[in-house]
This record gives structure tokens, sequence and C-alpha cells, in this order.
């Protein structure tokens, strides 16, 4: 982790919500690189969902979070965005210099960012209610079960690595998309017991100065009274 000031980068503007932990994990990726940026709330539910906007839909056609312009250009996915970042911006390294080694950790990130946060997105949870007639109760319980297998999977797969943090020693790609998926799961009550390694961690991290203003409470558009599927 550095220890220097933010490297100020006025180009870079986040478009981003609050509580997604796609959106946390590029906080959490600019953070460990000490980049500024100019930060854009787009909140999903507001104003009918702001990321439905026809503004927001020309940056990003998904209408999903986040969304980081450099300059001129426009970059969407969490992980392509991280990994630019990567390659603009190597240090400190967000993966390790070994190939082994940073196929694993890609391979934990999406675990984390591709097989388990999609299932509890809330456009996928407003379906399960419009469509399938789910009430809270059975959309908690969905959330609840996906999370718990998820992680218990990614718990046996950070097994391999008995370092303070994912991987190594330092905070890095598999850390960004780790502690957002564990708010989550905190949120809805998840039971966390058995995790020893992926609860370490995330102690770790939040107690890292650097990265406290990544937090999602600690943003601008954050709602202290936010109903928890929010």
């Amino acid at each position: 982790m550095t220890t220097d000031a933010p490297r100020h980068s006025a180009e870079l503007t986040l478009y981003g919500y609050w509580r997604s932990s796609a959106s946390y994990r590029v906080r959490l990726a600019l953070a460990i690189k000490g980049l500024d940026y100019r930060a854009v709330p787009i909140h999903l539910l507001k104003d009918g969902g702001q990321h439905h906007h026809a503004d927001y839909r020309a940056r990003n056609p998904q209408g999903l979070v986040p969304t980081l312009v450099v300059g001129e250009h426009v970059l969407t996915q969490s992980l392509a965005i991280i990994e630019y970042l990567e390659e603009r911006f190597p240090s400190p390294a967000l993966l390790p210099a070994e190939p082994i080694a940073r196929a694993r950790v890609r391979a934990i990130a999406q675990a984390i960012a591709c097989d388990i946060a999609p299932l509890a997105n809330l456009r996928v949870l407003n379906h399960l209610k419009a469509e399938a007639g789910w009430d809270q109760a059975q959309i908690e319980a969905w959330i609840r079960h996906w999370l718990s297998d998820g992680l218990a999977a990614v718990e046996t797969l950070l097994a391999t690595s008995p370092t303070p943090y994912c991987w190594g020693e330092q905070p890095g790609l598999a850390d960004c998309c780790l502690l957002p998926q564990v708010y989550n799961a905190e949120r809805f009550a998840v039971n966390l017991d058995g995790l020893e390694r992926i609860t370490a961690i995330c102690d770790r991290l939040r107690a890292h100065p650097s990265l406290a203003d990544a937090h999602p409470e600690a943003q601008q558009d954050a709602q202290k009274d936010a109903r928890p599927s929010v």
C-alpha cells in the first residue's frame, strides 16, 4: 500500500451508487492506488431509478453502475475498470507478478463478482418481487442462500493463500471484491460462522485507514435508514 498522498487525476469521474458492491469494488481499487477522482452519485431508486435516465444510458447502455469516465473515454464493468486502473497505474499492484498466482487471484475475484454478486443485485430482486410475486421474506431467504453458498466456496479458495489479505501482504484485486460482498452479507444477516479466513481478511480491510473513504456509509448519497433490500 502506498503511503504517498493521493495522486490527483481530474480526468477520472466515477458514476456509482453508494450500496452497489460493484461501485464499492472500484472505490477500493482507487483508494489502494491512491487515486483522486470525482464522484457522481447515480441513485438506483430515486426518480424512477437514475440509471434508467437517457443521459446515463448514453454513457452506459446497460444502465448499470459503476461507470468510469477517463477524459473522453467511458469504461463500464467493475472488473474491466479495475484492470484498466492496474495497467494505467501499476503501483501499488493489485495483482501478483507470477502468472499462476495472477490467475488464482482473478478466479477469486470472478467467483465473487460474476457468480455471487449478480444473484443479489437490485434488478434481480425487483424481478423476483414483480414477476414471481415473492415477498420480502422469500427474497431475503434467496439472498442468504446464495451468499452463504458462494462465500463458503470462496473460503476454500482462500485457504491456498495463508497471507494477511486474499493474496499477499497488501490488499489487491480479490480484496476489492471480497469486502463489498461481505458488507452485503452482513446487511442481510448471513451467518458467517466458519468463514474464519474471510472474516479475518475483512477485519483487516475495514481497519485499513486508506480504505475508510470507500465504505458505502462514507459516500455522499448514503442513506443511513435505508432498508436492507435497497
